[in-house]
């Protein structure tokens, strides 16, 4: 679907049909994000669906001004968490426990030296 979108975006920026500079994608984001807020406090899930797929389109729409794949962007993501999160599982192996036994607060805490250390 992020391919999707951005080929959508592409062939409406062929006629025209794009920001006048990229700058300004950022305040379509911000208001899809609070519509989505808004959404998810009244809690009809129908329409947060509808919301989240706006501003995902949003999101897809500024990578593609900024020159960035999203794919490839969500993908790095991917690996950087799966990479921190192994360093929270080995840490708490190492001192002789289980994730389920930790609060979220100590995983927390070694979530934030992953990042020091892994960075």
């Amino acid at each position: 679907s992020m391919v999707k979108a951005g080929r959508i975006q592409e062939k409406v920026r062929a006629v025209g049909f794009d920001w006048e500079d990229r700058s300004q994608v950022w305040n379509k984001v911000e208001e899809e994000l609070n519509e989505l807020k808004k959404e998810v406090e009244e809690g009809n899930k129908d329409r947060m669906e509808e919301e989240f797929g706006d501003l995902f389109f949003s999101v897809v729409n500024a990578a593609r001004l900024y020159g960035i794949d999203p794919d490839t962007a969500l993908e790095r993501t991917n690996l950087k968490f799966i990479k921190r999160f192994q360093h929270i599982e080995k840490r708490a192996r190492e001192s002789g426990r289980s994730l389920k036994e930790m609060t979220l607060a100590e995983m927390d805490a070694l979530w934030e030296e992953a990042k020091k250390e892994l960075s």
